[in-house]
């Protein structure tokens, strides 16, 4: 069994893992690993469009779409935190088509976004590592490494947390943190 919660201060930001699920989080915002439609679907997309409602469907409609590596904001609906940052990450090829540049973006444009709302709180979920095929052991270097970076050079957000679903999960994200952070 691997430890439920791991907490490291980057800076002025708690970076935290937890196992859990991303729908309950109180946080000023979490983040959907959306579709370029924003048309909603499966996985953590399609539990956050349920768990928060029509809202954040509408708004998504008024915006119309968004690029691969970018992100959008939306109310949280009936969800606990109230925005819903929707971002969109790369299908995995292979490797070789600047799907890390892809995904490096739509980590550090939520954060962008969260931190012009003031916002000083978010949870992610492994973007991309779904249905969109990146292999976690890449996906969890690139999030946290942009998440560190991002933590370094702001102060703004005090909380960045990734939620992740599965035990696998939790342990590939684990042990990519404290390699990340015990390098340094």
């Amino acid at each position: 069994m691997v430890d439920t919660t791991v907490d490291i201060t980057i800076n002025k930001a708690v970076v935290s893992l937890v196992r859990g699920d991303i729908t309950n989080e109180t946080l000023d915002a979490i983040v959907n690993a959306a579709n370029s439609r924003l048309a909603g679907g499966g996985g953590v997309d399609g539990a956050i469009h349920k768990a928060g409602g029509s809202l954040i469907m509408e708004e998504c409609r008024k915006i119309g779409g968004c690029k691969t590596g970018d992100a959008v904001i939306t109310t949280g609906g009936n969800l606990k935190a109230k925005f819903v940052i929707h971002a969109v990450g790369p299908v995995y090829r292979d490797g070789k088509h600047g799907e890390d540049k892809l995904l490096a973006s739509a980590y550090k444009r939520s954060l962008e976004i969260a931190s012009a709302r003031g916002l000083r709180s978010i949870a992610f979920p492994s973007i991309s590592t779904g249905a969109y095929g990146y292999p976690v052991d890449e996906a969890s270097q690139i999030a946290l490494k942009t998440i560190i970076d991002f933590a370094k050079a702001n102060t703004d957000i005090k909380i960045v947390r990734f939620v992740l679903f599965s035990e696998r999960d939790m342990e590939v994200y684990k042990n990519t943190l404290y390699k990340l952070t015990t390098v340094e």
